[in-house]
């Protein structure tokens, strides 16, 4: 049985620009793979005021967009994505797979359309208190990943392996 994916992106965000930084995401037997982001070109501000991030570290280790296109493509052909919907998830895929001329080969879905016996506060909620329960940073795409699986695994859409 194949379980659900779950995605996560962490992104830069200011007055000037929106654009991925690192992604996450987990695979039908649960395992999850995560990546830096090399930007592209276009994405980034013209006076080159990128806020809190780290431009050259996103450079010099983030992974090609054609790469990581090439490898999503791979992983999540026609599969429907569950995200925490508290980024802007939809637009930051868009800004990937459009920077390499391609449509993203999933359909991103809020966890609130997988798990249905909970409001989306309360989803949230409780998301947020495995991540503290855990010792898991936020700000870390495959933690945002991991939560929702253990969310999921609460709720009954995992197997307890």
């Amino acid at each position: 049985m194949s379980l659900p994916r779950f995605l996560d992106i962490e992104y830069c965000q200011t007055d000037d620009v929106l654009f991925p930084t690192a992604i996450a995401w987990s695979l039908g037997d649960g395992q999850m793979k995560a990546v830096v982001i090399a930007p592209d070109e276009s994405w980034l501000p013209d006076d080159g005021d990128p806020g809190d991030t780290d431009i050259r570290y996103l450079m010099e280790q983030g992974v090609p967009l054609i790469e990581l296109v090439r490898e999503l493509h791979e992983d999540l052909p026609d599969q429907t994505v569950y995200v925490d919907s508290l980024d802007p998830d939809e637009i930051l895929v868009d800004l990937i797979f459009s920077a390499v001329g391609h449509e993203a080969p999933f359909e991103i879905a809020p966890i609130g359309d997988l798990i249905t016996g909970l409001d989306i506060e309360s989803l949230e909620d409780r998301r947020h208190q495995l991540m503290i329960e855990e010792g898991l940073e936020p700000q870390l795409p495959e933690n945002g990943v991991y939560a929702l699986l253990l969310l999921a695994r609460e709720e009954g859409y995992l197997d307890e392996d």
